[in-house]
């Protein structure tokens, strides 16, 4: 009788923690370059010293996300960058160390020092960019940055740091950002192409996302189903049990 309980309690705690990552997912649907996050679990028996296994929870196994690229839509806002395929931007976290984002929403602040819309500085091969006061701003395909000012030639005044770490050895975090799992930054990746007054929307699919709630909601029924029945039983079982007495 518990063995029942227990199958279903734990069923009915991963599909809760499911149905939290698809309602994030579907509540991201629209933002920039969001990645979708992805939820796994696997079945853990209990055991305990000189005893048989009899009960099994299901626990998460892997948290990760979906790195496949969003779509992307033509902006004309020249600080508007996405990324081609694969391949990330580097920014500098309100932690202080260097992440990953693929949200090219980029602005100047009142220092001049090019930022996500975020605030945070976007990195570039040599730190930071600066931009000049009172300039138009180019970005190329290779994450060069130029600026020109009035009708002057645009000069070079730095280059995005574009990184293409392998997608099994990076990890989200809870302010949206992407890290390796080492910690250690990676090398620049000069195959990473951009497209200039454009930005990556988010790759949330959202008729799939919607149809695994309402499986979700389906099975989390069907679990507590199985609890209602085990309290059932057990009523039953205790009346006759005493009634035999």
């Amino acid at each position: 009788m518990d063995r029942m309980i227990y199958l279903a309690m734990s069923g009915a705690k991963a599909m809760e923690e499911r149905q939290t990552a698809l309602a994030n997912n579907l509540a991201n649907a629209s933002t920039d370059a969001f990645r979708a996050d992805l939820a796994a679990f696997r079945s853990v028996p209990v055991r305990q010293e000189g005893t048989a296994t009899s009960r099994v929870f299901a626990l998460e196994a892997t948290t990760g996300f979906d790195a496949s690229s969003g779509p992307i839509r033509q902006t004309g806002r020249p600080l508007d960058a996405a990324i081609r395929g694969p391949g990330w931007f580097v920014v500098q976290s309100p932690l202080g160390d260097e992440a990953m984002t693929r949200d090219g929403a980029f602005e100047v602040d009142a220092e001049g020092v090019l930022v996500t819309r975020r605030g945070m500085p976007v990195m570039g091969d040599g730190g930071p960019i600066t931009i000049p006061s009172n300039s138009q701003v180019l970005i190329g395909t290779d994450g060069t940055i130029s600026a020109r000012t009035g009708n002057e030639p645009p000069v070079q005044v730095g280059r995005l740091r574009l990184v293409n770490p392998a997608s099994d050895s990076l990890v989200k975090g809870a302010d949206g950002l992407v890290r390796t799992r080492d910690g250690v930054p990676p090398p620049e990746d000069p195959d990473v192409g951009v497209v200039d007054g454009a930005l990556e929307g988010s790759n949330v699919n959202v008729v799939e996302s919607m149809v695994g709630m309402i499986q979700l909601a389906r099975q989390f029924e069907m679990q507590m189903q199985l609890m209602r029945n085990a309290e059932t039983n057990d009523q039953r079982a205790a009346q006759l049990l005493g009634s035999g007495g």
